[in-house]
C-alpha cells in the first residue's frame, strides 16, 4: 500500500523562499514542492509521508500537525540567520550559474531570500560568454592572453555596452521580478571604483585592476534593503574605461567593505588536495594552509587568481573567503545556512 501523504502549504515572500529549509531536514519522506497556482504570492507545499509522521501508539505518541512541521522547519534557519542578519555579503557571481537559466534562478532567489531575512547581499558579475556572443555577431574575433581577455578600443566599446547595458539590468529585471528590490550599478557610477591600468596592458590593451574603491554611495542602498548588482567596469582618473577582472572588483569591494563574507560561485567545487580526485575537497583552511598548498601546487591555473583575490580580502579585514561550486542549485543558501557548505572557507 502506498504510504499516506499530508500536504499542507505556507505562503513565502519570494519564488526562492523554500530553499530556507536547512540541508539537515531534507530526508526521503519529505518532500518540498514549489506550489504556483497561487496568484499573487507563491507558496511551499510540504508533503510528508506515513513514515515520517509519528503514529500514536497506545496514546503514547501522536502525530505532527503541519503547524509544528512548518515551525520546526524554519526554526532550523533562526540561528543563521541571526548569526548574518545586517552583515555585508559580497557575491561574485559567474560560470555555469551564469549560463544555466535554472542555475541563474537560483543564485536571484537565495540572494532576494538573504535580503529578506535581513543580509546585506552585494552582488558583483562580469559576463564572458554574453561579451563572446556580441562580439562575434559584430565579426570581431575574441582574444585573451593568458587567460585575460585582450581590450581594444572597439572591444572596450562592446564590453561596457553588454555588461553595463545587458547584463547587469538583466539581473536587476529578474532579482525585481522575485521580489527583490536591485540597483544596476557599474564602477563608474559614483566614483565607486577608480581604475588603473593592468601592468600588461601593452598586450592587454584596457584591461584594468581596482586603484581606489570609495563604497560611500552603496550604504544608502545596503541600509534601506537595497541589493546592488555591480558590473565589473570602471574608469581612471582620465576618464578612460578599463574592463577589470569580476572576481577582483569583489575582493576589493568586500575589503572596503568590511564584509563578512566574500563568496566566488565557480565551475568547480572548490580548492582540491588533489586535482585529480574531487572527494579531496579542502573544506575550510586559513592563510597559511592555503599558502603552503600554492607553494606545493595544488592550486593553479585559473584557481590563483581566486585564491589570491580571496586572501587579499581576508588581509584587508574580510572575516571569511569562500570558493563554492556554482554549479549547484542553491550552493549560496548552503554555504551560508548550513555548517558545512559546499566548497572551501578560508579564514583568517
Amino acid at each position: 500500500m502506498a504510504a499516506a501523504t499530508k500536504t499542507f502549504f505556507t505562503p513565502l515572500p519570494s519564488p526562492g523562499a523554500e530553499t530556507l529549509i536547512p540541508p539537515t531536514l531534507k530526508s526521503p519522506n519529505l518532500h518540498y514542492i514549489p506550489h504556483s497556482s497561487a496568484k499573487r504570492l507563491p507558496s511551499l507545499t510540504i508533503r510528508a509521508s506515513a513514515a515520517a509522521v509519528p503514529s500514536p501508539s497506545d496514546g503514547a505518541s501522536h502525530p505532527k500537525s503541519p503547524e509544528q512541521f512548518r515551525v520546526e522547519i524554519l526554526s532550523e534557519s533562526l540561528p543563521y540567520i541571526q548569526r548574518f542578519r545586517g552583515k555585508t555579503i559580497v557575491v561574485k557571481y559567474g560560470g555555469a550559474a551564469m549560463k544555466d537559466p535554472k542555475l541563474k534562478a537560483s543564485v536571484v532567489s537565495d540572494l532576494v531570500l538573504l535580503s529578506c531575512v535581513g543580509l546585506r547581499p552585494i552582488l558583483v558579475h562580469g559576463g564572458g560568454p554574453e561579451i563572446n556572443r556580441w562580439l562575434k555577431q559584430l565579426n570581431i574575433e575574441p582574444l585573451f592572453h593568458e587567460g585575460l581577455r585582450v581590450t581594444d578600443a572597439e572591444t572596450m566599446e562592446i564590453v561596457s555596452m553588454v555588461l553595463v547595458g545587458k547584463v547587469n539590468k538583466d539581473l536587476v529585471n529578474l532579482m525585481n521580478k522575485a521580489g527583490g528590490t536591485a540597483v544596476g550599478l557599474s564602477g563608474m557610477d559614483g566614483r565607486l571604483l577608480t581604475a588603473r591600468p593592468n601592468p600588461n596592458s601593452a598586450q592587454l590593451g584596457f584591461v584594468g585592476d581596482v586603484d581606489r574603491v570609495d563604497p560611500t554611495m552603496l550604504y544608502p542602498l545596503i541600509n534601506n534593503g537595497h541589493i546592488p548588482v555591480i558590473a565589473s567596469v570602471a574608469a581612471d582618473e582620465a576618464g578612460q574605461s578599463y574592463n577589470i577582472n569580476a572576481d577582483t572588483v569583489a575582493g576589493e569591494l568586500a575589503a572596503a567593505l568590511g564584509a563578512e563574507k566574500l563568496i566566488l560561485l565557480t565551475d568547480v567545487a572548490g580548492i582540491l588536495e588533489d586535482r585529480d580526485d574531487p572527494n579531496s575537497l579542502v573544506k575550510e583552511t586559513d592563510i597559511e594552509g592555503v599558502k603552503k598548498l600554492i607553494a606545493e601546487k595544488k592550486v593553479a591555473g585559473g584557481m590563483i587568481p581566486k585564491v589570491n583575490c580571496c586572501l587579499r580580502a581576508i588581509e584587508q579585514g574580510v572575516r571569511t573567503a569562500s570558493i563554492i561550486d556554482g554549479r549547484v542549485q542553491h550552493s549560496l543558501l548552503h554555504e551560508i545556512m548550513s555548517e558545512e557548505g559546499l566548497g572551501t572557507m578560508i579564514t583568517a
